[in-house]
């Protein structure tokens, strides 16, 4: 397979034809929604449905910490916690990213790390409560080595990465739609579920295959957050092996025929940040022109891309005055009318969901 037909069937499989009649018809709301900045998700259900509701007022979608511990809508948040139950040490140090060297250093097994900040947690959040009151509170119910100085907010307080991947299995959501960070229990929390669900951790795998796939066993795990040998423990069965410009990729077998067929990726649609198509780690197939890679993931303020021909086909970015949005558009190449025609309707339906009466579209000449 070449590289245009893997990016036809992932455009398919992440419903930007907008075929879907509602978000439980999407497979990206099925594996999590990722809403790391700001409108991020409604974004993405605008690139994806017809008419869109915003995820805040949807009641079916819940937002909490899970994959990676970066924000996420799930419509079933009790089945993406038990894929998160750390199947043993390597897999628990391997999900705290960068903050795993200091925690390592507690002498605790990494398994009791996480679930002793989950505990406190729990015994904290009994009702809405800041970010920022709830750290204050369980960094003074844990252990110290729990802990690290803050520059930035000028304290001491729980590790950032651990609070957010014990959040879960506390129980704990965040509230969408709340001004500033918040953190609510999750209505009827059962007890902490503290074993492995391994079918529920090959779910998310099986799931990140099936919508970034053709793909490897490590692009896997960076999606996850985990180690590569802890994925290989939950590689899922009846995998197609597919050769991807020369490189030996996997999806699920029953997505084989629609790889092999994908619908004409004739669509043109405003991705926000994050939003799930570039979320896949292959991307150096998604854009392999290493200069245009560092205008679409930029180490601070990523832009939105423009999705056209099949491709990305370049960047935007918004600024807001008053009741009108700007839109600065940086195409990589020169778009055709019809394209350009077509970025301005996508504009319009983008600054309608944002809430602006009017909006101008700029740089696409």
């Amino acid at each position: 397979m070449d590289r245009r037909q893997v990016l036809a069937y992932r455009i398919a499989e992440h419903g930007l034809h907008r075929t879907a009649k509602d978000v439980t018809g999407l497979a990206v709301v099925r594996a999590g929604l990722q809403d790391s900045m700001r409108d991020t998700a409604l974004l993405a259900l605008v690139a994806r449905l017809a008419e869109p509701v915003s995820p805040v007022d949807d009641p079916r979608l819940v937002l909490a910490w899970t994959l990676r511990g970066a924000p996420h809508y799930h419509l079933d948040l009790a089945e993406v916690t038990r894929a998160l139950v750390p199947l043993d040490d390597a897999d628990a140090l391997a999900r705290m990213l960068w903050q795993r060297k200091d925690l390592a250093a507690t002498g605790l097994a990494a398994s009791d790390v996480v679930f002793t900040a989950a505990a406190a947690l729990r015994a904290v959040v009994k009702g809405p409560m800041t970010k920022g009151a709830v750290s204050t509170a369980v960094t003074k119910k844990l252990p110290p080595e729990f802990s690290r100085w803050c520059r930035g907010c000028n304290a001491t307080h729980i590790q950032e990465q651990l609070m957010r991947i014990a959040a879960p299995h506390a129980g704990v959501r965040l509230v969408a739609g709340a001004p500033a960070a918040t953190l609510a229990p999750l209505e009827g929390r059962g007890r902490m579920r503290k074993t492995p669900d391994v079918a529920a951790a090959t779910s998310v795998v099986e799931s990140y295959l099936r919508l970034n796939g053709p793909a490897s066993p490590g692009e896997a795990a960076e999606f996850v957050g985990t180690a590569r040998a802890v994925v290989d423990k939950t590689w899922p069965d009846d995998l197609a092996e597919v050769q991807v410009e020369g490189k030996k990729r996997y999806l699920p077998a029953s997505r084989l025929a629609a790889l092999e067929n994908p619908p004409e990726p004739d669509v043109v649609r405003l991705l926000p940040p994050w939003d799930p198509f570039i979320q896949a780690r292959d991307k150096t197939l998604l854009v392999p022109d290493p200069l245009r890679r560092k205008e679409v993931w930029k180490m601070l303020g990523n832009p939105g891309v423009l999705l056209a021909d099949g491709d990305i086909a370049g960047t935007w970015r918004t600024k807001g005055s008053g009741a009108k949005l700007t839109f600065t558009v940086t195409a990589f190449d020169p778009l055709r009318p019809d394209v350009r025609e077509e970025v301005e309707a996508e504009a319009a339906r983008v600054a309608a969901a944002r809430g602006f009466e009017k909006h101008v579209v700029t740089g696409m000449s």
